[in-house]
């Protein structure tokens, strides 16, 4: 395992000279924001060593280092699922090179299925809890490195805490930023809990009734692995979901993936914004 981070470490420096402030990971249909990265490096991700391939559809399989608003950020554009038939530890690897690159805070974006019937399609949802209903865990495995890694003159010894808490996963400070954003922009930024199961196939009716009644208002196949990966490394962590349909719970028609990415397109110019505002303010401190 050490062998493989310290490999991918040494490509990636020889192409990224600065450290990340922010790692920024895209989900279906809101590979827009790449588009405003300046200066921008683009790595392939067949290009990495260790890294996988992204087979979702909208997944590009890009990394791109550069400037948005100013803040130095890496952004994946595309990210790796579960059920695409990777392990848990290749789902969250981005993160933790993001974090040995440099980086102190993890964005993660993602489309979602609402189970709130609030929270309409190309709304955004600021996601202040989770449910992991993907029945495994990233942190599952040895946890100390077999072997120390040397990153900027400092030995690594292992990644993060054996038990990390997740009292606290979602940084209570940025959710705060996101919502004065949303407000000085006139747009509504609604909070919600989201649950994450394994997919591929949608969920059914009575799996969707279950989760409400969990007290979960969104459904999805991502971030979960991502988040408690990046909160054992201790990054910040702020979510956000692009709502792209509503739960069978309120309607008979079948989801299609056209519409999945319609409405993740209508969301997608508000979460741009909402980024982009959240990064300056946390460069200024």
């Amino acid at each position: 395992m050490t062998l493989r981070y310290s490999i991918t470490l040494e490509y990636l420096k020889q192409k990224i000279h600065f450290k990340p402030l922010c790692a920024i990971i895209l989900g279906t249909g809101l590979g827009n924001l790449a588009d405003e990265v300046k200066e921008k490096i683009e790595i392939p991700y067949e290009q990495i060593p260790d890294f996988e391939r992204s087979t979702a559809p909208s997944h590009h399989g890009v990394l791109i280092a550069g400037y948005l608003n100013d803040v130095p950020v890496i952004v994946f554009k595309g990210r790796f699922h579960f059920y695409e038939g990777y392990s848990m530890d290749q789902v969250v690897y981005p993160v933790r090179i993001a974090k040995l690159l440099g980086a102190k805070f993890l964005f993660v974006t993602n489309a979602a299925g609402s189970l709130n019937i609030e929270f309409k399609p190309g709304s955004l949802v600021n996601i202040v809890d989770h449910i992991n209903f993907m029945g495994t865990n990233p942190l599952v495995g040895r946890n100390d490195l077999k072997e120390p890694l040397y990153v900027d003159g400092k030995i690594i010894n292992k990644l993060g805490e054996r038990f990390p808490s997740l009292n606290d996963t979602y940084d209570k400070k940025l959710i705060s930023i996101a919502e004065t954003i949303a407000k000085e922009n006139s747009f509504n930024l609604y909070k919600g809990v989201y649950c994450a199961v394994t997919g591929p196939s949608l969920e059914t009716k009575a799996e969707c009734l279950m989760f409400k009644g969990m007290g979960a208002d969104l459904v999805g196949m991502s971030t979960v692995p991502e988040v408690i990966a990046a909160v054992h490394c201790e990054l910040k962590v702020f979510a956000v979901s692009a709502v792209t349909n509503l739960s069978n719970i309120f309607h008979s028609e079948p989801h299609t993936q056209e519409e999945i990415w319609l409405n993740a397109d209508k969301a997608s110019s508000n979460l741009l914004k909402l980024i982009k505002e959240i990064l300056t303010k946390i460069k200024r401190g």
